[in-house]
């Protein structure tokens, strides 16, 4: 089996809407659908295989019975399976958060820490994202900002449209705004240090947790330079590589590339319908679609009309992994 179709984790967020239920055919019986966990074997929302042998089974299972080496050799320096990509539906506006470095979160949280990628699906007029500060702040000012609930004040409130995309390092605080659409490609990691939710409550009348004491000690707070080091790819880093697919049907409507021995491939379909072909697998895709494709599967075909992000691990670039 050269292609897998995954069914994912879906989360119930106060902050989600509709979209990802009605546009992307995503099938819960939550009443609000926030993210949909597509490529996942984190314990806290695995996606499951859909189609083969495997149909019915978690990814993580998977990947125990066949053997690491169907993530390639390129996986070998992690000690968990790499990433985790969701669509994020905002329906409202996200908390303001901040992730840790793997030091930090290995020590404190016994899981890795989070550099995370977002890829702007739609968004609405005026939308925006926080992303990082205005200027540099001190430590003290951070916290009163948090007590008094006057943090966005110094937040660098970024417009957005359809296409952007922002790379997101452990310690840079940030959150996403209303109405808009992301594809989140991240390390395999689930913490979050929450310092700012709007005042809002859970559906059991208590205000959400903040992590302020952890958020003081791992958040950068001098402004951020956006760089464009990642060319010729989306996103470029020692935990994934993201590359932009767009087929439009006409001039553009066929891709070939090889699923070597180094890395597996993950394709996030994030619009249009074709057919994937690799070995002897043949396989319709729609749009909404997360499509794994075990390392050595080798030479494989994606035809049609979509746009997708196609994610492998690279070769390490010499940061350690803990």
């Amino acid at each position: 089996m050269c292609i897998f179709k995954l069914r994912p984790a879906c989360k119930e967020y106060l902050w989600g809407g509709q979209r990802l239920k009605m546009e992307y055919g995503k099938v819960t019986n939550a009443v609000i659908l926030a993210e949909s966990w597509e490529l996942s074997c984190h314990p806290d929302g695995p996606s499951v295989i859909r189609n083969g042998s495997y149909a019915g089974k978690t990814l993580a299972e998977y990947i125990e019975a066949e053997g690491w080496e169907v993530l390639g050799t390129h996986c070998g320096r992690f000690r968990d399976f790499p990433i985790l990509i969701k669509f994020i539906d905002a329906n409202q506006n996200l908390s303001i958060q901040v992730h840790p470095d793997n030091q930090y979160a290995l020590k404190n949280e016994g899981q890795y820490g989070k550099t995370e990628m977002w890829y702007v699906v739609d968004a609405g007029k005026d939308a925006f994202l926080y992303y990082g500060f205005k200027e540099e702040i001190t430590k003290e000012e951070f916290a009163e900002r948090i007590e008094k609930d006057t943090l966005p004040d110094v937040l660098n409130a970024v417009p957005v449209r359809k296409g952007d995309v922002l790379f997101i390092e452990p310690g840079t605080i940030h959150a996403i705004g209303q109405n808009i659409l992301i594809a989140e490609i991240q390390q395999n990691s689930n913490v979050t240090y929450r310092v700012y939710d709007y005042g809002r409550v859970g559906k059991d009348g208590k205000k959400r947790d903040l992590h302020i004491e952890k958020a003081l000690a791992v958040t950068n707070r001098v402004p951020l330079k956006k760089g464009d080091n990642s060319y010729p790819h989306v996103a470029d880093c020692d935990y994934f590589t993201v590359d932009k697919l767009n087929l439009d049907g006409s001039r553009m409507k066929r891709m070939e590339g090889t699923v070597t021995g180094e890395s597996f491939l993950s394709i996030l379909i994030l619009d249009g319908d074709g057919v994937i072909t690799c070995g002897n697998d043949a396989l319709l895709y729609q749009k909404g679609d997360s499509l794994f494709l075990p390392a050595g599967s080798g030479e494989y075909r994606i035809e049609g009309s979509c746009d997708a992000l196609l994610t492998s691990i690279r070769e390490s670039g010499g940061e350690e992994i803990v």
